[in-house]
């Protein structure tokens, strides 16, 4: 069935239903239009996420890429990333095969039903012009007829008028004679007529309508496969990208399986163990018996004289813990100024860098050398004395990079002696590790070396004291001054401060924090009611100002 035999009566109706198919192509070009707008705005949105939550620092300046939670996020991140080029994807390929074809073939659409109609309408009014002249001729025959039917009842009339003269009635058989033969004239036009335009409109409606009707119904019917194919893009082009969407889902269900809880633990040992070795036991001293009364380095707060120290509300002397802070660090070269087991690491890690730096300096050496004997041998090559300043450079660089290895592997032996010293020590003398923090806490206040130390050094020590650690580098009194707070503090698990030099705190209590922690597991801070010492860095939440 077609449209030219079963809809040749039905002009409007055809030019009102191909519009409206060229609107609906229209409408289904906007809609992709919107819908590639709406994916770019997520994957735009997706993208500045993203960017938001990724790590600001490099991975290797920042310690928390270590952890194995902030590595799987960073992982989920980029997957994230990768998902938003997906959805840009698919708003590129609807917008090029969806959105730019389909409004090419609209356009083309529109220009070829144009046309059709077009031709139809000029069919049409070659038609009506063809009726316009039959009628013509029609009311000419009509018209000439009536004038000879006249003109011979004229010439009848005259022809038995016995008061006629035989001029006149010849006069008017003549023109009855002429009348007849224009009537004749005419009838045989109008015949003519007649059928040319019985011609033409067999054609019209039969050929010439049909024909436009058909093409008309093959281009609708293009139009609609057409349509059809952009209607299935849009799927195709989700389709397209599935799979790797779903690498990507894969990506994040791997980050979620990658986080390792025990391995993050250990991660954070390997970052803050600062090497310390646990303090030993604080001797007895027996105040019954002053007379014979040896003073110990061990003893806290008691003056090496033998005289008990007095102490008043504006002052505060004892000796610091082992691992109390100075509070102004001097950098030093070799990382003293940092705990063994950080110090160890720090000297190794420059030291990896040395031997980096002195291999390539080797391997440019080397180079050098064979650049200057190509030299030698093939003068137009180049000159072999201009590469000679060049080449002492890389020696002087060779002889400083070995010195400082040297260096660096010296203290590197001594800081790791050090540290396997202070583990030996620790293990002989504890059973098991102290809860909380693996460190003791510092004093609460500390000073410099005094007279009162050095004597207390001239006498004899004890068996029992040989056998703790005393680092007297990190020893010195120091009067306390009033200092004001670097941030503030909330205190995630109850401390019950029994230890000298540490202070009690509740859970959820705000706490005012006076020093960071420099790697010993302990925080200096001040309640609110008064009172400031060390509490563990682990049951803190933190912030500065």
């Amino acid at each position: 069935m077609d449209w030219g035999t079963e809809l040749w009566d039905q002009f409007e109706v055809l030019e009102r239903h191909t519009q409206w198919g060229l609107d609906l192509l229209d409408r289904y070009v906007k809609f992709v239009k919107e819908r590639t707008e709406v994916e770019q705005a997520y994957a735009k949105q997706l993208r500045s996420l993203v960017k938001k939550y990724l790590p600001k620092r490099p991975a290797k300046d920042d310690p928390e890429s270590k952890f194995s939670q902030q590595q799987s996020f960073v992982q989920i991140l980029q997957e994230v990333n990768d998902f938003a080029g997906q959805r840009e994807l698919v708003a590129e390929n609807l917008s090029v095969r969806v959105c730019l074809e389909l409004a090419k073939y609209s356009q083309e659409m529109k220009q070829e039903r144009k046309m059709h109609f077009q031709e139809g309408r000029r069919a049409q009014q070659q038609l009506e012009s063809g009726f316009k002249q039959l009628e013509n001729s029609k009311r000419k025959f009509e018209r000439d007829c009536r004038e000879a039917e006249k003109a011979a009842q004229t010439a009848e009339r005259l022809d038995q008028d016995i008061n006629a003269t035989k001029a006149d009635v010849e006069k008017a058989k003549q023109q009855a004679h002429l009348r007849s033969h224009m009537a004749e004239e005419s009838k045989n036009e109008y015949a003519a007529q007649l059928q040319r335009f019985n011609r033409d409109q067999a054609h019209f409606y039969f050929s010439q309508m049909p024909q436009i009707f058909d093409k008309l119904q093959d281009m609708d019917e293009r139009r609609a496969t057409h349509l059809g194919a952009g209607y299935g893009l849009l799927s195709e082009a989700e389709l397209q990208v599935v799979p790797i969407i779903a690498k990507c889902l894969e990506g994040m269900k791997v980050a979620a399986d990658a986080v390792d809880a025990k391995n993050d633990s250990q991660v954070l040992i390997e970052l803050h163990k600062s090497g310390f070795a646990r303090p030993g036991d604080v001797e007895f001293e027996d105040f019954s018996q002053p007379m014979n009364r040896v003073p110990s380095d061990s003893s806290l707060g008691t003056p090496s004289d033998g005289r008990p120290e007095l102490r008043g509300p504006g002052r505060s002397r004892a000796k610091r813990w082992p691992f109390g802070k100075k509070n102004k660090t001097v950098v030093t070269e070799d990382f003293s100024h940092l705990p063994p087991e950080q110090q160890r690491k720090r000297l190794q890690q420059q030291l990896e860098e040395r031997s980096r730096e002195l291999q390539k300096e080797v391997d440019q050496r080397e180079a050098l050398k064979k650049m200057k004997d190509v030299y030698e041998k093939t003068p137009q090559m180049g000159d072999p004395a201009s590469l000679e300043p060049r080449i002492t450079e890389t020696l002087n660089n060779i002889e400083r990079l070995k010195l400082e290895v040297q260096k660096y592997e010296a203290w590197l032996a001594e800081a790791e002696s050090r540290v396997l010293s202070n583990r030996g020590d620790s293990l002989g003398r504890h059973t098991r590790p102290p809860d909380p923090p693996a460190s003791a806490p510092p004093d609460s206040s500390s000073n410099s070396r005094s007279q009162d130390n050095k004597e207390s050094s001239e006498e004899p020590v004890s068996e029992e004291g040989q056998d703790a650690p005393i680092y007297t580098e990190f020893d010195e009194d120091f009067e306390e001054e009033p200092a004001s707070p670097i941030g503030h503090c909330v205190a995630i698990y109850h401390f019950e401060g029994s230890s000298e030099g540490t202070i009690s705190m509740a859970e959820g209590e705000d706490l005012s924090l006076m020093e960071e922690d420099k790697g010993d597991g302990w925080t200096r801070v001040r309640r609110k009611q008064g009172g400031e010492g060390y509490v563990p860095t682990s049951y803190l939440r933190v912030t500065l100002n």
